[in-house]
This record gives structure tokens, sequence and C-alpha cells, in this order.
């Protein structure tokens, strides 16, 4: 069974291809007209050093002049040597442009719009292949009757025809606008990518995610990737909303978690008036015992003044975390939400 290998570009556009297992990845890129730069095939030049971020592999023979111990120890592979033995990220140290590729285009029908929210539309897609993507990407989606697109991440999980997205009704906004008001069930829209660097990294220790608003969209699809393979390490997402109004997806979330036994998740809602359990920002309601004394990975995606808030109080913590990755949108912008 082949293995997938995600190919992420230095200009944010990935392409998923597959490998076999006694196959070199060089080989099943340029199988998949992508054109690593190489040069010699032997080990030799180091021309194809790539990095790879995630998964398992073997490398075959090659000299120090090309890829040394410590870069080796570091994650770094020889395209033209490597073969895989699990599924695998890499990063490629050149443009797609360069490698002859570019983002893939996708069209699909539109099957599914949820109006219920006041302030988020949510809606499903059906293209005419699976999709292939990281949990937590996004895409760029044309609005449709005009040139232009929005940015907006999965909300459902890899590898499947059906797709869905979270989008806020941004009052005037073209897209917000016309799926509150113009979309219609059987509807074809189109869409590039995935892009973006925030996605499921291996849960190999404890995970902390925290979702501001549409924020929740790469959240549901990491979680909806995990649920049939539950990670033996724990997960806490914290949820936070300006309003009552704009709590979503909270059934999708409780069956989540009935799925995910490492799985807990609250919700935060900043109007002090709302009457919800938990009022203000999902820092109030976080503890430095969940940064597991640095054991941990975390996960944001939100408006800037979240994320910036959010790495404010694990700085007053005192934690480093073994990583961070974050996702920054704005309504006002073409951001990923």
């Amino acid at each position: 069974m082949p293995y997938n290998i995600a190919l992420q570009f230095e200009d944010g556009v990935t392409r998923i291809i597959q490998c076999d297992a006694d196959e070199l990845v060089a080989d099943a890129a340029y199988r998949a007209k992508i054109n690593i730069p190489l040069d010699c095939r032997d080990g030799a030049c180091g021309t194809c050093k790539c990095q790879c971020e995630s998964g398992s592999y073997t490398q075959g023979v090659y000299i120090e002049d090309a890829l040394t111990d410590d870069e080796a120890a570091r994650g770094y592979i020889l395209t033209c040597q490597m073969k895989p033995a699990s599924d695998c990220v890499i990063r490629v140290p050149a443009s797609a442009a360069a490698c002859k590729t570019e983002v893939a285009t996708h069209r699909a029908t539109l099957t599914e719009i949820d109006r219920n929210s006041p302030t988020t539309v949510s809606f499903k897609l059906e293209a005419d292949k699976p999709i292939s993507f990281l949990p937590g990407q996004y895409v760029n989606l044309v609005v449709p009757g005009t040139q232009e697109t929005r940015a907006y991440s999965f909300s459902s999980a890899p590898n499947r025809s059906g797709v869905g997205f979270l989008i806020r009704d941004v009052p005037g906004g073209l897209m917000s606008t016309h799926m509150r008001h113009t979309a219609q069930v059987g509807d074809t829209m189109s869409f590039t990518g995935p892009y973006g660097s925030f996605y499921l990294r291996p849960v190999d220790r404890p995970v902390l995610m925290l979702a501001g608003g549409t924020g929740l969209a790469p959240f549901l699809s990491m979680l909806q990737s995990l649920q049939n393979n539950p990670p033996a390490q724990p997960i806490l997402l914290a949820y936070g909303v300006n309003s009552n109004d704009d709590l979503v997806e909270l059934e999708t979330l409780a069956a989540l978690q009935a799925a995910i036994p490492g799985l807990e998740f609250f919700t935060v809602v900043v109007d002090p008036a709302s009457g919800h359990p938990k009022t203000g920002y999902v820092t109030d309601h976080l503890t430095a015992a969940q940064l597991h004394d640095g054991k941990v990975d975390v996960y944001v995606c939100g408006p800037p003044p979240m994320v910036e808030g959010v790495r404010k109080w694990i700085e007053g913590a005192g934690v480093t975390p073994n990583s961070f990755h974050f996702e920054k949108f704005s309504s006002s912008t073409a951001g990923a939400h």
C-alpha cells in the first residue's frame, strides 16, 4: 500500500503524492511530474536535500558532503536516497513553480448549508474525488460570480470527497453575503489548495488547542482525523467566542470527545452578561500545569489579539512549549477564516 507524502514548498503550496515503500521519494515526485531539484541521484551532491518534518523512512547511501550527521539527526534527507516507511511531510526548499508544479484546482458541488447561527455559516462541498490535505490546512475558495477568493480552513477530515467549511458571517463580506443569502444546494464552487503550515503534527506528547471564533474549523479537521485512531496523549481544546451566538458545532465536539478518550474541551464567552459558565478569555481559564512543564505542543487559531494574548500568557507562565503553531486571521482581510 503506498504512503502519502506531503511536499510543502516554500511558497506555501502543498502537493500530496503517493510513494511505494520500495520507491525513492524523488522517483515518486517525478512520476507525479514534480521536479524536486536533483542532480547526481547518487547521494553525492546534496541538491535534493529537504527536511522530513514528520514520518519514518530509510535512507540509502550518501556522502557527508551531501548530508552531514548533524543534518540527518535534525530530519534532513536526500530525496534521491529516501524511501518512506509511513506517511511523511517533507519541506522542499524551493517554490512550487521552480519544481514545475502548481497548486491543485478543484470543482465541487454545494451539498449542505447551515445558516442556523446568527453569526456563522457552515457548508459542505462534494468533489468528484477525495481531497488530500494536512488536517488544519486551508484553501482559496472562489466567491461565485466574481474573480475574488477567500481563504478558509477545512473543518472536515482529509482524504474524503466531501469537505466542510465554517465561516464568519461578516456584514458586507463577499463570501459570507453569498453564503447567507444567495447560495443554493446544487451550486458549483471551485477552490485551489491546500496551503499553509498550520496543521497537526504527530501526537507524541500532550496537545493544547486554543480556538477563537471560526478558528475552530482547523481543529475540527484535526480532531476528526484522529477519531478512528485516537492517540495515547491527552488533548485539551479551549474554544473562545465573543457572544453566545458565536458558539457552534458543540454537538460535533461532544461526539469527538466521546470518540477520542483523551480529549477534553471547554468553551468561553467574552461577554460578561452572557450567563455562560466561563466568561472572559480562554487564557483566564488555563493553568500553567496544562503546559506540562513544556512537554506540550500548542496550536492557536484566532484573531491576532488572541494569538498574541496566548503567547504572552505562555511567556508569563515561564514555560517554553515543545512547539507553538499558530494561524492568525482577520475578518477585514482574506485571512485564513
